[in-house]
């Protein structure tokens, strides 16, 4: 027992994780009937936040996605310096308190701030509009692709991109039909948490944009008025809607590695 004692320790910690992160999921899921959930999502004003969740989650994932992946394949290829710096920056605001980032977004976006007074007075303030929702989600949660696209295409065998240079491809050419294709199961990861991220985030966007309502925000609105109970049925929501981001990252990763392999 004293030689095999420790080895069971492994195990035993790695249960004792997973059942502290499961049980409060399982909570939800056994707590809450379907008819509840079905109630809860049936009214008007959780299907106007969840229209505007999808909106304004997936723009701010598109503009993260856009600059961050070919922003990555740049940073893995910058001195290491300068991409150690870049990524200490980019990491910033995944440490911040939610309610700090939004904060430091109506310092700058804020209707007396220099740029928000700006966009005010040209007649696209960004507090208590939708565009404001999406720039306190991306401002969360872009960092997730460019990190993770920086990773990713750190670790490519820069030997390939080297040979198609010196048959004359371009480096758009390189990029896309050489480092992207391998650099894809991780670079997919990056985007689906940055997604999650971007539309589970409350507090940067009460902060910045309590209207229009998004998802997170009518959660704790039902939380305030209603009750745990009431609650329990939006978050079963969320539990659905993450497993089956997951679910669907990791069958696109499967089938992204099968088929560079």
């Amino acid at each position: 027992m004293a030689r095999y004692g420790p080895g069971l320790l492994f195990p035993l910690f790695a249960v004792l994780l997973v059942a502290a992160v499961a049980l409060p999921i399982l909570s939800v899921l056994f707590s809450v009937s379907p008819s509840e959930v079905a109630r809860a999502f049936g009214a008007a004003t959780v299907q106007d936040a969840v229209r505007i969740s999808l909106i304004a989650s997936l723009s701010a994932t598109a503009v993260a996605t856009l600059l961050g992946v070919p922003g990555g394949y740049a940073l893995a290829r910058a001195p290491a310096r300068l991409r150690s710096a870049a990524l200490f920056l980019l990491a910033l605001p995944l440490a911040f308190p939610p309610v700090a980032s939004g904060v430091m977004l109506l310092s700058v976006f804020g209707r007396q701030a220099l740029i928000g007074g700006w966009l005010a007075a040209a007649g696209a303030p960004l507090p208590d509009t939708l565009l404001g929702v999406a720039t306190a989600e991306f401002f969360v949660s872009g960092s997730f692709v460019a990190i993770a696209s920086t990773a990713a295409f750190a670790v490519l065998d820069p030997i390939y991109g080297d040979a198609a240079r010196t048959l004359g491809a371009s480096e758009w050419r390189i990029f896309f039909r050489i480092a992207l294709p391998a650099a894809a199961a991780n670079v997919l990861a990056g985007i689906g948490f940055a997604w999650l991220r971007a539309i589970g985030e409350y507090g940067a966007t009460s902060i910045v944009a309590y209207h229009p309502t998004s998802l997170p925000v009518a959660l704790y609105v039902a939380l305030s008025a209603s009750g745990v109970r009431e609650a329990l049925a939006l978050c079963y929501g969320f539990v659905l809607l993450a497993a089956v981001v997951l679910a669907a990252q990791w069958v696109l990763r499967r089938r992204v590695v099968s088929g560079s392999a």
